[in-house]
């Protein structure tokens, strides 16, 4: 994975002074425009790996630099995850409790567990904690789904998770853009070491991620095979 990123990162030949992975990243999301901040959110909201912290503020700075426009950012990332919390919402309504989070197990590198602190989290704060849950990481991928399944007020659901997600995204958006004065000196400068460590530090969390996911699911099928055998 490293070495397609920094393949990737390598042919990418800026005109803006910004080098390596960092330049190629901007650069995508320059070329994509806004829609391509509401579909990075919209795709975390499935795969919540990925994080939105990690693209808002890039929007937030090309905002400030002239290359995007950062009230059409802040909408389209809002329109993001909106939509994305309205198709778990519908997949908890039509399947119920115990289907759908059969469907979150089978998810690559999800469990059981994720659904379950979602559920949790809900319970604890009704509907409340739709509109807090847009900031806790993973519990805002999945929080629409009891919402669905209690059959929350739509419109109200619907409230909750615009105003929720969009003071999330204000923020991230709005340090890019904020301290632009600060960070395009730098990126100039030192974009290509950045990248590299950059890439590293990428490489290092979905290593993490996987590896434990992947040690925890050996384990669980370990002591279900234990507990078959007579």
């Amino acid at each position: 994975m490293l070495n397609t990123l920094r393949i990737a990162s390598e042919q990418y030949h800026p005109d803006t002074g910004y080098d390596g992975f960092i330049g190629w990243v901007l650069n995508l999301m320059e070329t994509i425009g806004e829609v391509g901040v509401g579909l990075a959110v919209f795709i975390e909201t499935f795969i919540p790996p990925i994080p939105s912290e990690a693209v808002l503020p890039g929007a937030g700075f090309l905002a400030y630099d002239g290359r995007m426009n950062v009230w059409l950012a802040w909408l389209a990332a809002t329109l993001g995850a909106l939509i994305g919390a309205w198709v778990w919402y519908a997949i908890g309504a039509a399947l119920g409790r115990n289907r759908t989070r059969a469907l979150v197990g089978r998810i690559p590198l999800m469990e059981f567990e994720d659904f379950d602190k979602a559920e949790a989290f809900f319970i604890k704060w009704g509907g409340l904690a739709v509109l807090l849950g847009r900031c806790v990481p993973l519990v805002r991928s999945f929080i629409s789904i009891p919402a669905g399944i209690e059959k929350m007020n739509f419109w109200k659901f619907t409230l909750y998770t615009t105003i929720g997600s969009g003071v999330w995204n204000a923020i991230w958006v709005g340090l890019g853009f904020a301290f632009g004065p600060a960070i395009k000196p730098v990126l100039e400068q030192w974009s290509g070491v950045l990248s590299n460590l950059v890439l590293v530090v990428i490489a290092v969390l979905v290593l993490w991620f996987v590896v434990v996911r992947l040690r925890k699911l050996m384990r669980q099928r370990r002591e279900s095979d234990s507990t078959q055998t007579p």
